[in-house]
C-alpha cells in the first residue's frame, strides 16, 4: 500500500483545535468526576502529587506518538506504527487490542453520565447511553467536520465550567477557608507512604490516556508537523494543571473522612467535583446544574472522541487486509468509513448491555500501558532502521533516554496494577496473536522497519516500506523551511527542439549543475547515469525524476528539461534485475540536494512528483511557450508572482531603483532577474532595468499586496 489514492484517503478537516479538543475531551472523565475520591483513599493527601507525576509519565508516550503520527500521518494511530515498525503481528496485536480496550474505556464513559444526571434527574443509565451511542454513530457517518462540531462545543463547556471551579476554589482555599480546616486535611501529605503513592500514580495514570487517541485520526489533520504535537501539549499542559489544582481542592474543601471513605463503613465519594462546589460556589446560582453540565460534557466528549477514534482502527487494518476489506469502504461526499464507524458503534452498545464496563474498562488500562511500551520502541526502530523517507515533522526530545525511561515506567505501573490485570493483557495479546495466525497471516507480503535495522546487520529488509513512507511524504507536502519556491524559480531550463537522448541531457544539465555543486561535469553526468540504469530513477506520467544527494553544497539545485521528441530511458527491473526496461518520457526533472538532508531531498521529490500527477500538468507543460512558463507549470501558484519591470504603468515605480530601495512585504522576496536571456543573480545593489522580469516567491498575503501595487 505504497499509496492510497484520493477515493481511498480520508478528508483532512481537523485544526489545531480539532486536536486539543479530541485529546483534552477524551481525557476528562472518570479521572477528574469520578476518581479523584477513590485515589485519595489509596494515597491521601498525596493523591495531588499522584496526577502530577502521571501528567510527567505520560511524556514519553506523547512525544512518541507525536512523533510518529507527524512522520506517518495514517488512520488507525497505534495499529498503523506497531505494523509498520515492528511488523504485521504486532500491529495485528496492538491494532485489535487497542480498538476493543478503546471501545470498551469509551462504552464506560456512556455508562458514567448517570453518576452525575441522577444529582438532577432519575434517569435509566444503559439506555441513555445506548441512545447517546446512536447519536455519536449518526454524527460520524455525516463526517468529521460534523462530529467536531459538537466535540469543539463539549469541550468548550467542560473547561468553561472548570475554569470557575478551578479559580473560584483556589480563591476559597486560600483567602476564605480558615488555615485550621485546611492544614490537617493535607497533612500528613504522604499518610499512606510511597507504596501508596506509586500504586496511585498507576491507578490515576489511565486519565491521561487519552491524550493519545488523536493519532488514530492523524490522516484527516491539516498540518499535521505542526497541528499534532502543538496540539498534544497544549491539552496536556491544560489537563495536567486543572487534574492537579482541582485535586488539591477537593482534598482541601471535602472532609477526609467524607472524601476518602471509612473502609467498612462508607465508601470514597463518587461525585467529588460536586460534593467540592457546593461548599465554594454556593454563591452561584444553579451552580449544581453547571457541574453536572460540565460533568456530562466529559463523559459526552470522550464518548464522542472515542468511537471516532476507535472507528479508525477497523478502517485501517482493513487497508491492509487484516480485517475484512468492507471495513476500508469510504462513503459518500464526506468519505467517512461507514462500516467501521457501524461496527465500533455496534460493540460499544454490546459491551453497555452484557458487561460490567467500568471493571473491564479499568483492566484493559494495563493493556493501555503494553501498548504505550511497544509505541516507545517503535520510535526507537524507527529511528535505528534510518529509512531515509521516515521523516518526522515532530522529533521526540532526548532520544532514545526518552522512550527508555517510558518503558521502564509503563512496566512498573502495570506490575502495580496486580496480577488480573497482567492476566487480562495476556488474553487479549492472545486473542490477538489467534485472529493473526487463523485469518490475518495468509494475507501478509510485508515485514516491519525492524528488518532494516536487522539489515544493518545482514538480515532482511522489506523495501517496500520505503515506498510506501514516500508515497505519505508526497502526500503530506513541503514544510514551511522547504526552498521549492526558491529552487524552483532559480532553475536553468533546457528545452530541446530536436531529438536527442538522455546522456546528452545528463551532459547539458551537469555543464550547469559543476559550479555550484563542486563536483565535475563527468562525476555529475556518471551519477545520473548510474543511478537511471539501476532503477533509481523515478518516472511517471511520461517525467523522469534523476537525483542524488552530493557533499559540500548548501542548496539543492534543479534543471528542468523538456524534450519535445521522446527520449528513450533505459534501466533495470528491480524485481528482475536481468529484465532491462524501456520508458519514453518527454520531461527530466534533475534534482542535486546536501548530503546531510535526506528528509528534505525526498520531499522536494516528492512535491515535484505531485504536481506532476495533477491532471492539467501534460498540457500546461507542453503550452508553455518560455522558461519563466515552463518554471511556472511547476510552482506553486499562490506561492509566486512574476512582473515586468517597464517605463509605464503601475511597475514604472521599480524602473532604475535598487533591490534594496524596494519595500517589499516582509514574508517575499525576489528569487530571480531576468534580463533578456541572461540570469541576474538578486543582490542588494542590484539595478532594475525596463524589460527586467522578477520573480517574487513568498505567502500569499504578501504577494497579494504585491499584485495590487504593481498589477
Amino acid at each position: 500500500m505504497a499509496t492510497l489514492d484520493s477515493s481511498q484517503r480520508l478528508k483532512k478537516e481537523l485544526g489545531l483545535f480539532d486536536v486539543f479538543a479530541i485529546s483534552t475531551g477524551a481525557m476528562f472523565s472518570s479521572g477528574f468526576f469520578l476518581l479523584p475520591g477513590l485515589a485519595a483513599a489509596k494515597a491521601g493527601p498525596a493523591v495531588i502529587l499522584a496526577y502530577f507525576l502521571a501528567g510527567i509519565l505520560i511524556l514519553p508516550a506523547m512525544f512518541s506518538k507525536a512523533e510518529l503520527s507527524t512522520a506517518l500521518p495514517r488512520a488507525g494511530g497505534t495499529y498503523y506504527f506497531l505494523d509498520r515498525s515492528l511488523g504485521p503481528m504486532f500491529g495485528t496485536i496492538g491494532g485489535l487490542g487497542t480498538y476493543f480496550a478503546l471501545t470498551l474505556k469509551t462504552a464506560f464513559a456512556l455508562i458514567g453520565i448517570g453518576a452525575y444526571a441522577s444529582l438532577l434527574y432519575e434517569l435509566p443509565i444503559k439506555p441513555v447511553a445506548i441512545i447517546l451511542t446512536l447519536i455519536f454513530i449518526g454524527l460520524n457517518i455525516m463526517g468529521a467536520k460534523e462530529t467536531m462540531k459538537l466535540q469543539r462545543g463539549l469541550v468548550a463547556i467542560l473547561l468553561g465550567v472548570l475554569a470557575v471551579f478551578t479559580v473560584a476554589g483556589l480563591a476559597y482555599v486560600v483567602f476564605q477557608q480558615p488555615a485550621e480546616i485546611t492544614k490537617p486535611r493535607l497533612t500528613p501529605f504522604m499518610d499512606k507512604g510511597f507504596a501508596g503513592l506509586f500504586s496511585t500514580i498507576g491507578f490515576v495514570f489511565v486519565s491521561y490516556a487519552g491524550l493519545t487517541k488523536v493519532s488514530s485520526v492523524a490522516e484527516e489533520v491539516k498540518n499535521p508537523d505542526r497541528n499534532i504535537p502543538l496540539g498534544m501539549m497544549l491539552s496536556l499542559g491544560v489537563t495536567s494543571v486543572i487534574y492537579v489544582i482541582g485535586a488539591f481542592i477537593m482534598v482541601a474543601v471535602i472532609p477526609s473522612d467524607a472524601l476518602r471513605g471509612i473502609p467498612g463503613v462508607q465508601d470514597p465519594e463518587l461525585r467529588p467535583v460536586a460534593a467540592a462546589s457546593s461548599v465554594f460556589l454556593t454563591w452561584l446560582p444553579g451552580s449544581l446544574i453547571l457541574i453536572v453540565a460540565a460533568a456530562l460534557a466529559a463523559f459526552a466528549s470522550t464518548g464522542n472522541a472515542g468511537l471516532m477514534s476507535a472507528s479508525r482502527y477497523p478502517l485501517a487494518m482493513a487497508r491492509d487486509r487484516l480485517l475484512p476489506e468492507r471495513f476500508a469502504k469510504l462513503a459518500g461526499k464526506k468519505k467517512t468509513p461507514i462500516n467501521a464507524i457501524l461496527a465500533t458503534g455496534a460493540i460499544m452498545i454490546f459491551f453497555i448491555l452484557a458487561f460490567d464496563a467500568e471493571k473491564i474498562a479499568k483492566l484493559a488500562s494495563a493493556f493501555q500501558l503494553f501498548i504505550f511500551i511497544l509505541v516507545n520502541f517503535a520510535v526507537v526502530v524507527m529511528r535505528e532502521s534510518r529509512i531515509d523517507s521516515y521523516d518526522p515533522g515532530f522529533r521526540s526530545p532526548l532520544y532514545p533516554w526518552m522512550q527508555i525511561f517510558g518503558m521502564i515506567t509503563s512496566f512498573a505501573l502495570i506490575l502495580y496494577m496486580g496480577a488480573l490485570a497482567i492476566a487480562f493483557t495476556i488474553g487479549i495479546v492472545g486473542a490477538c496473536l489467534l485472529w493473526y495466525f487463523k485469518y490475518a497471516h495468509k494475507h501478509m507480503e510485508r515485514d516491519g522497519a525492524i528488518f532494516h535495522w536487522f539489515g544493518r546487520l545482514g538480515a532482511k529488509q522489506y523495501e517496500g516500506l520505503d515506498r510506501e513512507f514516500r508515497g505519505i511524504m508526497k502526500e503530506k507536502g513541503l514544510r514551511g523551511e522547504d526552498p521549492f519556491d526558491e529552487i524552483i524559480a532559480q532553475s536553468t531550463v533546457l528545452d530541446f527542439s530536436e531529438p536527442t537522448d538522455l546522456e546528452t541531457i545528463f551532459r547539458d544539465a551537469a555543464k550547469h549543475l559543476s559550479k555550484p555543486i563542486s563536483l565535475s561535469e563527468e562525476e555529475i553526468t556518471n551519477r545520473f547515469l548510474q543511478g537511471t540504469l539501476t532503477g533509481e530513477t523515478p518516472v511517471s506520467r511520461g517525467v523522469a525524476l534523476p537525483h542524488f544527494r552530493a557533499p559540500g553544497i548548501t542548496q539543492p539545485k534543479v534543471v528542468l528539461v523538456r524534450a519535445a521528441h521522446p527520449v528513450t530511458i533505459l534501466g533495470d527491473d528491480l524485481s528482475t534485475p536481468e529484465v532491462e526496461t524501456e520508458t519514453k518520457v518527454h520531461a527530466v526533472f534533475l534534482l542535486v540536494s546536501p548530503e546531510n538532508d535526506p528528509g528534505q531531498h525526498l520531499r522536494l521529490l516528492a512535491q515535484i512528483a505531485g504536481r506532476v500527477d495533477e491532471k492539467s500538468f501534460g498540457k500546461s507543460w507542453n503550452d508553455a511557450k518560455s522558461s519563466d512558463e515552463i518554471r511556472k507549470v511547476l510552482l506553486r501558484e499562490e506561492h509566486f508572482y512574476m512582473v515586468k519591470v517597464s517605463r509605464s504603468g503601475s511597475s514604472s515605480a521599480l524602473l532604475d531603483k535598487r533591490l534594496k530601495e524596494i519595500d517589499v512585504p516582509a514574508d517575499t522576496l525576489v528569487a530571480m532577474i531576468r534580463r533578456g536571456s541572461e540570469v541576474v543573480v538578486p543582490r542588494g545593489d542590484t539595478v532594475l532595468k525596463a524589460g527586467d522580469r522578477m520573480t517574487f516567491i513568498g505567502e500569499p498575503t504578501g504577494l497579494e499586496e504585491l499584485r495590487s501595487r504593481f498589477g
